[in-house]
């Protein structure tokens, strides 16, 4: 396997307040690689930085690099590392557009691709196929969706833009377990055919028992890691993140 993204040493402040303090981790080709910790670790701010979105949204790297296929993305600008690395967020909140249609929604996404239409078609096919309901629900408003069906379309929407590495954030939040559960085995299909996935989870035996490895993040910084069993097994992470 070959590092695909690699953070580090990362440092990152919101205005005067330093909200990563040399974090490090990297994620191999092919991978699902999890991060956990509790609300306000710094889960988000790794994956906005990632992202490359400006402040004051995300913030700013003051030390430390990102690297996607050996090259830095320090000054790249989000639409470029969509377009062309093909690197893309499912945020936490979703942020569809409500006053747009499933359809509408989708189509926005494949603004910047430059393949060809067939290559466009099969992805609606695809989408459409992991997620059925939004191909009943296609011509209906977003806004009027359920919280799991616009969960659904946000993953649906950053796959329309062609990526080969998703990054999602609190994928399952606000979700019954039937639509968490469908939503996983929709991604772990994603990953069998080469998609390469970072995520964020607060339900951390469901990211452990999904992922092949994860890192555990606490104020900051990286305090734990490595492949999910080992985690799992872990007495700090178990006390701290899995009940136990």
């Amino acid at each position: 396997m070959s590092k695909l993204l690699e953070i580090r040493d990362l440092k990152v402040k919101y205005g005067n307040i330093e909200a990563l303090h040399g974090v490090s981790l990297y994620v191999d080709k092919g991978e699902i690689v999890t991060l956990i910790g509790a609300n306000g670790a710094g889960k988000s701010t790794t994956l906005m930085s990632i992202s490359r979105l400006p402040p004051p949204e995300a913030p700013k790297v003051i030390e430390g690099d990102i690297l996607y296929d050996g090259q830095s993305l320090l000054d790249w600008v989000p639409d470029k590392i969509v377009a062309d690395l093909h690197l893309a967020l499912v945020p936490e909140g979703r942020r569809i557009f409500g006053n747009l249609s499933v359809e509408e929604n989708l189509r926005l996404a494949t603004y910047a691709r430059k393949d060809t239409p067939t290559d466009v078609e099969r992805d609606y096919k695809r989408v459409y196929s992991l997620f059925p309901r939004l191909h009943e629900r296609r011509k209906q408003q977003s806004e009027s969706l359920s919280g799991g069906e616009q969960q659904m379309l946000a993953v649906g929407r950053a796959l329309m833009s062609g990526c080969t590495f998703i990054m999602l954030d609190e994928p399952s939040m606000g979700l019954a377990p039937l639509l968490m559960y469908d939503m996983f085995r929709a991604l772990k299909e994603l990953n069998r055919e080469g998609m390469t996935i970072l995520l964020i989870e607060q339900n951390a035996n469901l990211a452990l028992k999904f992922a092949d490895r994860g890192y555990v993040i606490d104020t900051g910084e990286i305090v734990a890691q490595g492949p999910s069993d080992q985690l799992m097994d872990d007495p700090e992470v178990k006390k701290a993140y899995l009940g136990g």
